[in-house]
C-alpha cells in the first residue's frame, strides 16, 4: 500500500497544507474505536486526515484531494461486515476546537470500496452537526470540543462497500472567499444486511460546494448571523 511518506509527499505537491491540527483517526463501530490509522487483517479504514483550505471550481489534484478522497491503496483485506442499523462515526485525536459544523456523506461503491475514487454523483448525506441561532442575539457551535462524531446507518441502506466521509468546516477564517477551512477524513465500510432504499440527493466532490455558499462564506462574529444555512443537501434518514 502507499506508504504514509508517500501519502503526505503528494498532498504536499497537490494541495494548499496549513499547519496540522485535528484529525479524525480513528473510526468508531458501535462505541468501539478501531486504531489511529489502523491496518490489520480486519481492519483497513482512514486514507486522509490532513487539515486543508478549500479549493473548489476544478478538476485539478488538490481541488479532487480536498473535496473527495485521497490516493487509493491497493486492495483491501476483505472488509468485516458491518450490519445496517449499527453505531458508527470517527475520533478526533483532538477535541474539535475550531467553530463551524459538521457534515458525513456516504458513497456506494459499484463493487470493492478499495478500488472506488468516489467520482461522480454518488455521494449522499446521512449526519450533520449545525450552528444554532436565535435571531442575532446570538450563534453556538455544537460541534465545538467533540471527539466522537457518531451516527446510525439506516436500515434501509443497501447492502455494499462504501465510502464514509467526514468534514469538518472550520468558519473562523470564513469571512473571505476560501476562508473556511475542511478538516477531512475517509473511511471504507462493507454494510449488510440493508434494505431497498434509495439514498439521496446525490451529490459530487468536487461539484457540492463552490465555496460561496452563505454556510461556508460567513462572518459568525459580526455582524452575528440572524440564520445558519447548513452546506450540502439535506440529510437522507432512509
Amino acid at each position: 500500500m502507499f506508504s504514509k511518506q508517500l501519502i503526505l509527499a503528494f498532498l504536499a505537491s497537490s494541495v494548499t497544507l496549513v499547519s496540522a491540527h485535528y484529525t479524525f483517526p480513528a473510526l468508531l463501530v458501535n462505541g468501539a474505536a478501531t486504531g489511529n490509522w489502523h491496518i490489520t487483517t480486519q481492519h483497513h479504514y482512514i486514507v486522509d486526515f490532513r487539515h486543508l483550505t478549500i479549493y473548489t471550481g476544478d478538476r485539478r489534484p488538490r481541488a479532487r484531494i480536498s473535496a473527495a478522497t485521497p490516493p487509493r491503496p491497493e486492495p483491501l483485506l476483505k472488509l468485516p461486515p458491518l450490519p445496517a442499523g449499527s453505531t458508527i462515526g470517527f475520533r478526533s485525536d483532538d477535541p474539535i476546537y475550531h467553530d463551524g459544523v459538521l457534515n458525513i456523506y456516504m458513497a456506494k461503491a459499484p463493487g470493492s470500496a478499495a478500488n472506488f475514487d468516489g467520482s461522480g454523483n454518488v455521494w449522499f448525506k446521512v449526519h450533520e452537526i449545525s450552528a444554532v441561532t436565535n435571531g442575532g442575539r446570538s450563534i453556538s457551535f455544537p460541534a465545538t470540543n467533540l471527539r466522537d462524531v457518531t451516527f446510525t446507518i439506516p436500515r434501509s441502506l443497501p447492502s455494499g462497500e462504501y465510502l464514509v466521509r467526514i468534514e469538518h468546516i472550520a468558519l473562523h477564517s470564513a469571512s473571505s472567499f476560501q476562508g473556511a477551512q475542511f478538516y477531512i477524513s475517509c473511511a471504507q465500510i462493507n454494510v449488510t444486511g440493508g434494505g431497498n432504499g434509495t439514498p439521496g440527493p446525490l451529490v459530487s466532490f468536487p461539484g457540492a460546494y463552490n465555496g460561496r455558499e452563505p454556510g461556508i462564506q460567513i462572518n459568525i462574529y459580526y455582524p452575528i448571523p440572524t440564520q445558519y444555512i447548513q452546506p450540502g443537501p439535506a440529510v437522507w434518514r432512509g
